[in-house]
């Protein structure tokens, strides 16, 4: 019995871990334009402006209190605001919770790391689980269709005692309650299976065959751009013309979405 992760498991490992650090490291995904301006004035004594949206961006302007700015854009809690005389900088949320609107009223902002998730459209995410009775790592990618449909792509491994398992399927999913931070989905799809045995198994033959599948789930939504994920999943696999095979699977993991 060899309880060494094969190749197939460290490039799978090796992969997800890539695709995650580059999405959680490149802003320019969670950018998010705004519909229009909005024009403000400032309530507080001042407020500090940075050359980018961070704490770690340098304050390169400070705009005094009653002076006029511009809304333009927003990336996460940050906003990149104008002032009447042109100059642009990037200020915290925070700062603008006190400002006045131009009809003399508080600025109201939205929960936006909730409402970044209830928009979300591109979900990346990994698990581990059990397949039948053997270990089971798998990752997915999904592309939300519209707010209750989406499809997804899944691949994955099985490190059984005498068999290695790898599989991966194409997944229509509906999300009916998807405005909640629990989420329920449902799926199904379709896709390949592929089993094959241990070299020291006497006459052991690898199995290759279409795969089914169906899934029920649920997300929470945990924080910043990460929610939870769970998921319980019947496979068929089809192994002869009046054969075929079921498995029973459940995993739990952790997606990062934009």
């Amino acid at each position: 019995m060899n309880h060494h992760p094969t190749r197939v498991v460290r490039g799978l490992l090796a992969t997800g871990a890539l695709a995650l650090g580059l999405c959680a490291a490149w802003p320019a995904l969670a950018a998010d334009e705004a519909a229009r301006t909005e024009r403000v004035q400032i309530t507080d004594p001042y407020i500090e402006m940075r050359t980018g949206p961070g704490r770690g961006y340098p304050i390169h302007h400070v705009a005094a209190r009653e002076e006029w700015i511009v809304i333009e854009l927003r990336f996460t809690d940050w906003y990149k605001v104008r002032t009447e005389n042109g100059k642009e900088g990037w200020v915290q949320r925070r700062q603008l919770e006190t400002t006045l609107t131009e009809a003399g009223g508080k600025k109201a902002f939205r929960d936006v790391l909730l409402d970044d998730y209830l928009q979300r459209k591109v979900e990346l995410g990994a698990g581990w689980g059990r397949f039948k009775s053997e270990p089971m790592l798998k990752f997915w990618l999904g592309y939300r269709l519209s707010d209750t449909l989406g499809a997804e792509l899944t691949v994955g491994q099985v490190q059984g005692l005498f068999s290695g398992t790898d599989f991966w399927h194409v997944n229509l999913q509906s999300e009916p309650w998807s405005d909640q931070r629990i989420s329920p989905f449902f799926a199904v799809g379709f896709g390949n299976f592929k089993n094959i045995p241990n070299s020291s198994l006497v006459d052991a033959t690898p199995t290759d065959a279409k795969l089914a599948n169906a899934s029920l789930g649920v997300r929470y939504y945990l924080t910043e751009r990460f929610m939870l994920r769970a998921d319980y999943s019947i496979y068929t696999a089809f192994v002869a013309d009046t054969r075929s095979i079921e498995y029973r699977a459940i995993t739990a993991g952790l997606s990062f979405f934009f």
